[in-house]
């Protein structure tokens, strides 16, 4: 496997230029690019949606077959993690959620991604989440095959090397929107977490390709929030208080999350001498033999949030093994080193934290947790998603987005600033600065090796 490419040097355009190049040409660049995004990233979901139902049918189906039957899962989920693996090794910048690469080059620590990286993504995001059920999420290859986009548009158009990466920068805010159906929180995390600075040219150039993406993807995947949930009331102020502390209870949980990731990626990249695709293999396996227990514990956890979401009603014992095997499942197989992110189970670890905390409240005070199920739910998975990757606000807009519930906004604020505050004072690294450093560390022992 060789190393990828040192970042490019070339003299980069100037800060302060607003001229029509940048206002008018580039934008409509970014928007072309854009809608090709959005046509790549919706098939790519259209396709991991359906891969979710057929693997939830063949599970059912060994269910009725014997125990032997029962194989099926595991060996599938063994071979996709395989070939997928043996993907990243063709082109290693696949490997992985994608976003830490976008991050890189944004910081001139890396070159852009080539063009190889949106097959590599497409195809192994697809084995790796779809026919291997790993407990990763779309947003990463989605993002990434957005950037690469953004960075391909911008070399045809020989743009500058500072645009190039301003492109592919501004193209993963499409990538997330496309994933998640969540145009303004496609631009926020573009902002709050990739570029960290708010210039014309990146609020414009994300404006325009979020805006040409989420429109494409919707001819798609259609035009419907991610997940269905009854109407909501307002929260009434005086429940302040019990956000307040839940958030510190997710920030928590967020923080072991978060180590337990950089745990099991230190774990397994201590056995060098097995390969890195049977790695894959045995953990793909895992999850296989784990899937036949439940379908739903695999792939981004969709079909588990809006189950609960929805008012599936669960043994608090049940509840309770449902959090602590996607909890554990989701770093294991990220470890892996496929394609794939962590957004979408945090997502669904998030929503289930709530309903836990909406029992507890219960034996405390009998019928106030239920008033308060679905509110904790979604301030869960925004508070959880705040803990890992301290994006807040893009973590409040993207479940507000996906739910299409505004109601619980205050009650958001208050439990993600709470999660921030236990997340700081732990000292826990956001989980893309780590992933960064390490990918480039691991770039830089493959250079010096010669590899």
């Amino acid at each position: 496997m060789t190393a990828p490419d040192s970042p490019d040097l070339t003299p980069e355009m100037p800060e302060e230029d607003t001229g029509a190049r940048v206002l008018v040409w580039l934008t409509i660049v970014a928007a072309i690019a854009g809608a090709i995004t959005g046509l790549i990233g919706g098939a790519f979901r259209w396709l991991l949606m359906h891969a979710d139902r057929l693997r939830a049918d063949l599970i059912d189906w060994t269910h009725h077959h014997g125990p032997a039957a029962w194989l099926i899962p595991v060996v599938i989920s063994a071979t996709a993690a395989l070939i997928a693996a043996l993907i990243t090794r063709w082109e290693p910048r696949a490997a992985g959620s994608g976003i830490q690469h976008v991050e890189a080059v944004e910081r001139g620590e890396a070159a852009p991604p080539p063009p190889a990286v949106i097959p590599a993504r497409f195809v192994g995001g697809l084995l790796a989440i779809g026919v291997g059920g790993m407990v990763l999420g779309r947003e990463g290859p989605t993002v990434h095959m957005g950037a690469a986009i953004g960075a391909l548009t911008g070399r045809v158009c020989r743009a500058t090397l500072r645009e190039i990466r301003v492109l592919q920068t501004t193209l993963s805010g499409a990538g997330l929107a496309v994933a998640f159906n969540a145009p303004i929180s496609g631009t926020l995390f573009c902002i709050e977490e990739i570029a960290k600075t708010v210039k014309v040219r990146y609020v414009l150039w994300t404006m325009a390709a979020v805006a040409a993406g989420t429109v494409c993807s919707r001819l798609i995947v259609g035009n419907h929030p991610d997940f269905v949930v009854p109407q909501i009331n307002s929260v009434a102020l005086s429940s302040l208080p019990v956000f307040v502390v839940f958030g510190v209870v997710v920030g928590l949980l967020g923080v072991a999350y978060n180590w337990l990731i950089r745990a099991c990626l230190s774990g397994f990249a201590a056995i060098p001498r097995v390969p890195g695709p049977v790695k894959a293999a045995i953990i793909g396996a895992v999850i296989g033999a784990v899937l036949t227990i439940d379908p739903d514990l695999g792939g981004g956890g969709d079909d588990l949030t809006q189950n609960i979401l929805s008012g599936q009603h669960l043994a608090f014992w049940a509840i309770v093994m449902l959090l602590a095997i996607p909890f554990v499942a989701g770093p294991v197989s990220y470890s892996a080193g496929t394609p794939g992110g962590i957004f979408a189970p945090m997502l669904a670890l998030g929503a289930m934290t709530g309903l836990i905390a909406s029992r507890l409240i219960d034996l405390v005070s009998p019928g106030y947790g239920h008033e308060l199920l679905l509110p904790l739910m979604i301030v869960g998975m925004s508070s959880f998603f705040t803990a890992v990757v301290r994006a807040p606000f893009t973590g409040a807009v993207l479940v507000m987005e996906m739910t299409s519930t505004t109601s619980v906004a205050v009650s958001v604020l208050a439990a993600g600033a709470a999660t921030m505050i236990v997340a700081e004072l732990l000292r826990s690294p956001p989980i893309y600065d780590d992933l960064r450093e390490r990918m480039l560390r691991q770039w830089k022992g493959h250079e010096a090796e010669g590899v």
